[in-house]
């Protein structure tokens, strides 16, 4: 029986955040920000407020807090998203609002002699998922969400599924990963198969594709490529299933890694990304076919990596090394 208690504003937020089938993480981001910004202004309601509350918000978080551009977009964005998908008001001055502009960076990258030392030091799984990371182009919930039926051992080519962009792409299964991710997936058949022994709850599946497919969650394919050693509750479904294993513990590994591995860069996940795609350019792949691989909608978001290429000034050499 349906509660007929009306929903409360941080329920109505989540509520219209699932119609939209955005992600878990996109939830808990949008639902903290619409919570700092309604306890920020003394828990008056958002309909209450306006444009001067808004920008009196996020200008707390720019010059009191000094958080990154990249994090102050995300709050303008949870408001946005407050007023105009939840609340339903189109008001002008949210189109007038400052958004910060985030600095140009260029990304990290690490040798290929670097990435063979940072791989050598990681152990297990791992450096298993390590090794995709780099071999593939993946990024880091790519990997953590892949399933089995996504593996490819005959095209050795990997499935990636929706993508950043809700897009699916396919990228290279590394011939030299074949017999090591084939072990790894008969130890976590073993586990699959007791998970099935015990009764438990098949894996979260995609949209509404449980109710069409009824027997899909507790199905070989649709079990994950790295699942997690221990249950935990589905926090929108309430349901205990086992689920990927969790992001961190790769970036944890890494991070400990770095200093074994002789490497004082600022490395992480996505800086093998980074490596996988400016080593593909240094080899002479044609960037449109780095760019499909990386799955970027513009060829620009990759032309990035050129400018990695060409060592130190833009290959210039210094007048400092012609002179005895």
């Amino acid at each position: 029986m349906e509660s007929s208690q009306p929903l409360t504003l941080i329920g109505r937020v989540r509520e219209v955040i699932r119609y939209k089938h955005y992600s878990i993480r996109t939830e808990c981001s949008y639902v903290e920000w619409v919570r700092r910004f309604v306890a920020f202004h003394g828990r008056k309601h958002p309909r209450e407020m306006g444009a001067a509350e808004v920008r009196a918000f996020l200008s707390h978080l720019a010059a009191d807090l000094n958080v990154a551009a990249s994090t102050h977009q995300q709050a303008l964005s949870a408001l946005l998203f407050l007023y105009r998908e939840v609340l339903g008001l189109e008001l002008p001055w949210l189109n007038d609002l400052d958004r910060p502009k985030k600095p140009k960076r260029v990304p990290v990258v690490l040798s290929r002699a670097e990435v063979e030392r940072l791989l050598a030091v990681l152990q297990g799984t791992h450096a298993l998922m390590a090794r995709l990371l780099y071999g593939t182009g993946m990024r880091l919930m790519e990997c953590v969400r892949l399933r089995v039926k996504d593996v490819d051992f005959e095209r050795h080519e990997l499935t990636v599924r929706d993508g950043k962009g809700g897009k699916d792409r396919r990228t290279m299964l590394p011939l030299s990963l074949v017999v090591e991710l084939q072990a790894h997936l008969g130890r976590v058949r073993a586990l699959w198969e007791a998970d099935r022994v015990a009764g438990r709850a098949g894996v979260q599946m995609p949209e509404a594709l449980a109710r069409k497919y009824p027997a899909a969650p507790a199905s070989w394919g649709w079990f994950w490529a790295f699942p997690a050693r221990s249950l935990s509750v589905d926090p929108r479904s309430g349901i205990e299933r086992r689920h990927h294993t969790h992001e961190q513990a790769l970036q944890r590994a890494i991070k400990q890694g770095l200093p074994g591995a002789g490497i004082a860069k600022p490395a992480s996940t996505h800086t093998l990304r980074h490596s996988f795609a400016t080593h593909l350019l240094e080899s002479g792949y044609d960037i449109r076919t780095v760019q499909e691989l990386l799955g970027h909608s513009d060829v620009s978001t990759t032309m990035i990596y050129t400018h990695v290429l060409n060592r130190g000034g833009r290959g210039v050499v210094s007048p400092l090394d012609a002179v005895r």
